[in-house]
């Protein structure tokens, strides 16, 4: 999944495009920021990027509808690609366990991309390390499944969206450090200085020794229009506790 995100800022850099061809799913991906960060964001560019590939659908959980599209280009008003991405909403952890467990039961076109926005609110409801760590499980046996199912050696991704806080004392760093044994693949979001009318962000993303770390800065306008822009790899995140600088 770190190739697909790859893919993504790279595509909306000023810089260039990006010119390699599809990938493999590769490892699990967490992506991890403050409220605000634009998480949601690159979920649905990642969507967008994967359902223009010619791949199978790609299957959006989330708590609650999105109110509008986060990302204004001309690849989010393709109604091909938009018919793509099947959103679903379970209301609870209880309904999210329920979603994952019955996927062998479903029936159609198998998803060759599963994202969930909002882990940290399910998270919310069975914060201890047993539920966290079935949670984690679970999303991970679901894209293994479906990645039998594709066969022809080809790969459901899983890229999962974590709100965390930005006080050292939020409770966050046991359920991150627990939550990256099962995501080796992170992308870290930090919001920067910016201007009239922009929000601007440093992100890094760290493959999971697939290959090097990169980071950008990522600039949306107003209009959610987004550029990217690669810089130096120096991002200082802090972590609460268990990671890796």
């Amino acid at each position: 999944m770190a190739e697909t995100l790859r893919r993504v800022l790279s595509t909306g850099s000023t810089a260039g495009t990006w010119e390699g061809n599809t990938v493999e799913a590769g490892p699990p991906l967490l992506l991890i920021g403050a409220p605000g960060s634009g998480k949601t964001a690159l979920l649905f560019s990642a969507a967008l990027e994967v359902a223009g590939e010619g791949r199978g659908p790609v299957l959006f959980l989330t708590r609650r509808p999105l109110q509008s599209l986060p990302l204004r280009k001309r690849a989010a008003l393709d109604p091909l690609r938009l018919q793509k991405i099947r959103f679903q909403y379970p209301p609870s952890t209880g309904e999210l366990l329920r979603l994952l467990c019955s996927a062998h039961e479903s029936q159609g076109p198998v998803p060759s991309l599963l994202l969930l926005d909002g882990l940290e609110e399910y998270l919310a409801e069975d914060p201890g390390s047993q539920e966290v760590a079935y949670l984690a499980a679970l999303l991970l046996d679901t894209a293994f499944h479906f990645s039998h199912r594709l066969g022809s050696n080809r790969d459901c991704g899983l890229m999962v969206a974590l709100e965390t806080q930005e006080e050292a004392d939020s409770g966050d760093g046991p359920q991150l450090a627990l939550l990256q044994r099962y995501f080796p693949a992170q992308c870290w979001l930090q919001p920067d200085a910016s201007g009239p009318g922009e929000h601007r962000l440093r992100v890094c993303l760290e493959p999971g020794g697939l290959g090097p770390r990169a980071e950008w800065s990522v600039i949306f306008q107003a209009d959610g229009e987004m550029t990217t822009q690669p810089t130096n790899p120096s991002f200082n995140k802090t972590l609460n506790a268990g990671g890796q600088p």
